[in-house]
Order: structure tokens, then C-alpha cells, then sequence
């Protein structure tokens, strides 16, 4: 299959496609859109182009693994997380971070890590979180600070007005916000 070929294919339409009928290929194509977001994902974590370019095969063995055992509503947004968390497991088992400076590594110091941690803890607290919200704001939310999508391009695919998508998106913000607090006093 080439992939010109399948441009005018939607994620979800190749999504469905490969849920219907098990076939590997449509995943394949789904994740060579995204190769290139992967690496520079994996990049941007692991500071290293060879663990980057491991790190996006191990990434692709995952993706295949857990579609299987799950359906995704949003691809993309679930992928990067795939990533990051892949990232940071692999950051996490070296037990260190490192820095590029320009021609030396040096390692991050305790500080550097609790920082690191904690900003995980709140990916992951946003991460659960975001569930809890009304189906329109779970919706717009991710549409908007997931996929990037504008207030235009959300309100065609859901059928909310402009107006509704942004008051959604400003709704669901605010609640998420209340959400997180709440679990970080409760932890």
C-alpha cells in the first residue's frame, strides 16, 4: 500500500478500518504520518538520534500491541502520550537526565528530577483528569489543546456553534484546573 494513495483517509477512517478487519496495514499507514512527530518527540526527551530512532520502533511494537486490546477515539493525542510516557519509562530506568550543552553532557542534579517528576505527576493527573469532564468539554478540550484544531474546524466536526465550542473549551479549562488542584491536595 503506499500512502499517497491514502491521503484523503481520515485517522479515525483508517482507525475503524484496521478495528473491522484486524489488518496491520492500516495501522501502518496511520503511523507513518507520525513518524516524524514521534522522533522529534523521542528527541526532544531522550537527547540522543540512535535511542530516538529505538525508541520510535519500540513505540510502533506498542501502538500495534494496545489497539488491539483497545479502542482510541483520538489518535494523535493518544500517541503522543504514548510517547512521552515511553520517554520517560526510559529516561526513569537509566536513572538519569541529561542536558545537551552544546559538546558535553552533564547530569541533572536531585533538584532537576523532583522537577522532572513532579511536572510527570501533573501530566498524568491532567491525563486522568480530562475524562471526568462533560462529554462537550472532554471533546472540545481535546480537540482544541490535543489536535490543534480551531474553533472553526471543531465546531464543523462536532456541530457545536463557535460559540458553544468556546465556551466548552473555556468550561472544561476551568474544571480540569479544579480537578487537578483537588487531586494534588489529596496526594
Amino acid at each position: 500500500m503506499k500512502q499517497g494513495k491514502f491521503d484523503h483517509i481520515t485517522d479515525n477512517e483508517l482507525l475503524e478500518r484496521f478495528y473491522a478487519d484486524g489488518n496491520n496495514e492500516w495501522l501502518g499507514i496511520l503511523l507513518q504520518r507520525y513518524t516524524l512527530l514521534l522522533l522529534g518527540t523521542c528527541m526532544k526527551y531522550l537527547k540522543n538520534e540512535e535511542e530516538a530512532k529505538d525508541g520510535v520502533q519500540q513505540i510502533f511494537l506498542k501502538v500495534v500491541t494496545e489497539l488491539q486490546k483497545y479502542k482510541v477515539a483520538y489518535f494523535k493525542s493518544w500517541l503522543y502520550m504514548v510517547a512521552k510516557n515511553h520517554c520517560l519509562m526510559q529516561l526513569r530506568n537509566k536513572n538519569i537526565f541529561v542536558e545537551v550543552d552544546d559538546e558535553k553532557n552533564q547530569h541533572y542534579d536531585e533538584t532537576n528530577n523532583a522537577e522532572i517528576r513532579n511536572k510527570e505527576k501533573t501530566l498524568n493527573l491532567i491525563e486522568s483528569s480530562i475524562v471526568e469532564l462533560n462529554e462537550e468539554q472532554k471533546t472540545c478540550v481535546i480537540l482544541f489543546y490535543l489536535q490543534k484544531k480551531t474553533y472553526n474546524e471543531i465546531a464543523a466536526s462536532t456541530g457545536y456553534s463557535v460559540m458553544q465550542v468556546k465556551s466548552h473549551i473555556q468550561n472544561g479549562k476551568r474544571n480540569l484546573k479544579i480537578l487537578v488542584e483537588k487531586k494534588m491536595k489529596n496526594n
